[in-house]
């Protein structure tokens, strides 16, 4: 039906507030993907020519990183809805139909344009016999049906009246691209379709989303799955299914840690019903992260959890993996690191400051990094759990802690590892406030240059004052958590690739916290 679409990504997203400080509206993630990743996921074997105006040195430096999909991008010069549209149509061959679409739209799984079918469900069919343009060109326009939209079309007709039922989406299908060859470089689209009088058969878009201002993205509930997986809930049973082949992988994983954990009598793991597909207990209470605990109460959850940790660590250990400790805690790292050197702002500069804090540059100092790390001496591996931050923790109503969603390996290694992993995650928690940071509960002011530097604010757990009762209670070595928990912020950078404040935030906070111990 058509091989081309055209995204209009200039728009400086005003209405989105604070989500579009440092990056484009489009890279805004919805539902773990920046929105116009849900076009290409919808349209992987189409080109894309994207039109970049705001932000577009982070836009293109971001999807060079990410984007795998055919694509060219043009810079918008004017401005306005119709600003860069001339020289994107440049890149459409004659006679070539096209998508014009707004960044902001994502258009439901179910929905299918059959172009000249006019007897789809879809396409709102039109009587030939007036020829008008749209009988003429076979142009079609969507119509929001689910979403106000300032403009509406009826009866042929452009008006600036706010409509649900006729809102004009921000979508169009041209025959080719001559019904916009005297478009201007600047200028409302919709009001110069207006002034053309241009005419097109209608496409309901209903199911459609649209994300144009911060009120409408802030009732998206936080996602508690990833998109490889699914769970469902029915009375007080659990179930955790993979949708992908990703998702299958590790759930396989994590199958074999409950599986172990059965084995050894593991307490504070929910009831394992089922292994395959995961059937369990469904946990009735609360992230630790949202309990409201005063001192003691916070001291008695961590004394319980560290006691599960202990006993975790304890029930079996096997010879340590050399190759499988460099992997978990350098190699993964920098690899991930290597991926968003180019995306980084300041990445190329060897110190960067970091809340007043001169850090040094770990793409210049890796060799300093990869010294300290194998420092860390361990002989034996023993079972972990491999990810117990507070947003894998739950509390039961009665306070008693429980360990969810284990990670199930370590480097090349299933089921084992270091026991400071496991300790440096939940440090990750208790001093680094990570769960609010995942929550994106942050903020992320970036400076003119490295020496201004950057100011990194998370929201607080509330768990900072139990960092000396946390080295208390496990007897881990200070120093050692704290380098491991610099690892696992830098780690984090392209694990949270979805989002490019969380990208950098994670990574100027792993320079922050590395300055104090390398």
């Amino acid at each position: 039906m058509f091989d081309y679409i055209i995204v209009q990504a200039g728009g400086k997203g005003t209405r989105l507030g604070y989500l579009t400080k440092n990056k484009p509206k489009a890279l805004v993630p919805v539902e773990n993907l920046p929105m116009i990743f849900h076009l290409f996921r919808k349209y992987p074997d189409k080109r894309f020519v994207i039109i970049a105006d705001y932000k577009k040195e982070v836009f293109k430096r971001y999807m060079e990183c990410f984007a795998d999909v055919k694509y060219r991008i043009v810079e918008a010069s004017g401005t306005g809805t119709s600003s860069g549209v001339r020289k994107a149509i440049e890149l459409i061959p004659c006679n070539e139909p096209f998508v014009l679409i707004w960044s902001d739209l994502i258009l439901p799984d179910e929905f299918e344009f059959t172009g000249v079918d006019l007897d789809s469900a879809n396409i709102t069919a039109y009587d030939r016999k007036k020829e008008d343009h749209a009988a003429v060109t076979g142009d079609y326009i969507g119509i929001s049906s689910t979403f106000p939209c300032r403009w509406r079309y009826e009866d042929n007709t452009f008006s600036e009246k706010r409509s649900v039922e006729h809102g004009v989406a921000g979508f169009f299908l041209f025959h080719d691209k001559s019904s916009l060859s005297d478009i201007p470089e600047s200028g409302e689209l919709v009001r110069w379709m207006q002034e053309k009088g241009m005419r097109f058969a209608e496409v309901s878009l209903a199911g459609t989303r649209e994300f144009g201002i911060l009120e409408e993205y802030e009732e998206l509930e936080n996602l508690k799955t990833r998109p490889f997986n699914k769970i469902t809930v029915d009375g007080s049973v659990l179930t955790k299914e993979s949708v992908d082949a990703q998702g299958e992988y590790l759930a396989k994983r994590e199958r074999a840690w409950y599986e172990k954990a059965r084995e050894k009598h593991i307490t504070g793991i929910p009831d394992i019903y089922e292994l395959n597909p995961l059937r369990m207990e469904v946990i009735r209470g609360k992230n630790i992260y949202d309990t409201g605990a005063d001192h003691d109460e916070k001291y008695q959850i961590l004394k319980e959890l560290v006691d599960i940790l202990k006993k975790l660590h304890t029930s079996e250990t096997v010879p340590a993996d050399s190759f499988s400790i460099k992997e978990a805690y350098f190699n993964k790292t920098m690899d991930r690191l290597s991926k968003i050197e180019n995306l980084l702002p300041f990445g190329r500069e060897r110190y960067i400051r970091v809340n007043g804090r001169v850090c040094r540059n770990v793409f210049f100092y890796r060799n300093k990094l990869e010294k300290a790390l194998e420092q860390l001496k361990c002989s034996n591996f023993c079972f972990i759990h491999g990810d117990c931050t507070f947003s894998n923790l739950m509390l039961r109503e009665n306070g008693t802690p429980v360990l969810i969603d284990p990670r199930g390996y370590f480097g090349f290694t299933d089921l084992y590892g270091d026991e400071r992993y496991d300790w440096a995650k939940l440090y990750y928690s208790i001093a680094g406030n990570y769960d609010k940071f995942n929550l994106k509960k942050f903020t992320l002011d970036i400076g003119e240059n490295a020496d201004e530097g950057v100011k990194l604010s998370i929201e607080s757990n509330g768990w900072e004052d139990m960092e000396d009762e946390f080295f208390e209670l496990t007897g881990a070595d200070r120093h050692e958590i704290k380098l491991l928990h610099a690892v696992t912020w830098l780690s984090l950078t392209t694990y949270a690739w979805q989002d490019y404040d969380s990208i950098c935030g994670a990574f100027y906070n792993g320079l922050y916290y590395l300055e104090e111990v390398l």
